[in-house]
């Protein structure tokens, strides 16, 4: 999750709301990591936990990720959740509970769905101050910098 936090840390410096994740295999290994790009790359697809799947595909060189963890810092999205489910994922760690668009456990449950064919093992909470501070930070900056003088 560390890793996880520095790569949102990352994405805040950029100017992109500071989401990370990463991809570790089932041997424990990173194998990729990613902090929101959406801005960047002018994208509504480029979050985090999505770049961080596309590049774990790209090095296994397979599109499923059978034995692979996400760590992200703040609760997936519909797109992230649904995506963690395509690659088939075998866990998911998060950080921080999403109250407007958490799809894992605040609002859809995608992630462990019974209705879909492939449930993800789920840990939330970890972290979660920390991920939660850093989106808050944020925001308030962005806040702050957007009152006229």
């Amino acid at each position: 999750m560390l890793i996880a936090l520095k790569c949102a840390e990352n994405a805040a410096l950029r100017g992109e709301v500071p989401v990370g994740a990463c991809v570790v295999d089932g041997k424990g290994e990173l194998i990729a990591e990613a902090g929101n790009r959406t801005i960047a790359d002018s994208d509504p697809t480029s979050h985090a936990e999505i770049l961080a799947i596309r590049a774990a595909a790209q090095k296994t060189g397979n599109y499923r990720l059978t034995e692979c963890a996400v760590y992200t810092t703040i609760e997936p999205c519909v797109m992230c959740a649904g995506a963690l489910v395509s690659a088939r994922i075998k866990r998911l760690v998060f950080g921080a509970s999403d109250e407007r668009y958490g799809a894992v456990r605040t609002h859809f449950e995608l992630c462990d769905s019974q209705v879909l064919n492939h449930r993800i093992g789920i840990e939330g909470g970890v972290l979660a101050d920390e991920c939660a501070s850093l989106m808050k930070e944020f925001f308030r900056e962005k806040r702050t910098r957007s009152l006229p003088e």
